[in-house]
């Protein structure tokens, strides 16, 4: 059994800003990565809606780091427990967590890595697919990097990423673009 990966809307950086976000469905669970700024929440709603799940029914909003545009619209699924590198968040319950061996499994097929990089709190979500490992992350902006994140720590940042190449990922779901496959050209 494998999980389905869905990007719901492709972000964006320049003038305007928009995250990246990304539906996930591992048998009970239904999870939506980075539901931060877009446009227009139809951005979010309306791919859910086409792919037949209701806010309502959303389980789990994980954030790869707390910055505004990939947090911004967690509010949208009211009952999700939210997931970050610190806790699990329910109602008025903070559930701190313990990643043992730097990560945690949250389905069969789903996992959060810490993967500090573009801030010291950064996670990236790991999904096993019938297509391949894929890492939803912020390691990279989009697929041509940037080369060195300007708000990194360049170490950290090499280092976080060798981490997610070295599990030889089909695909990467960046923080800003198109997903991509990695390749030699791919910053390290």
């Amino acid at each position: 059994m494998t999980a389905q990966l869905d990007v719901l809307t492709v972000g964006y950086v320049g003038d305007r800003v928009a995250g990246t976000v990304a539906l996930i469905r591992d048998g009970d669970l239904v999870a939506v990565v980075d539901p931060g700024m877009v446009a227009d929440r139809a951005r979010i709603l309306d791919p859910l809606a086409e792919l037949g799940v209701r806010p309502d029914s959303v389980t789990d909003v994980v954030f790869s780091h707390h910055h505004p545009d990939h947090t911004i619209n967690a509010a949208l699924f009211l009952n999700a427990r939210i997931h970050d590198f610190w806790a699990t968040y329910v109602d008025d319950e903070w559930l701190s967590r313990d990643f043992e061996g730097g990560q945690e499994q949250l389905s069969p097929s789903v996992r959060l890595l810490l993967t500090p990089g573009h801030s010291p709190q950064d996670l990236s979500t790991v999904v096993e697919t019938d297509q391949g490992l894929v890492v939803c992350t912020h390691l990279w902006w989009h697929a041509d990097g940037p080369a060195q994140d300007p708000y990194a720590d360049a170490d950290t940042l090499r280092a976080s990423r060798r981490l997610v190449l070295d599990l030889a990922p089909a695909l990467i779901v960046p923080g800003h673009g198109e997903p991509f496959t990695p390749g030699p050209t791919t910053p390290r």
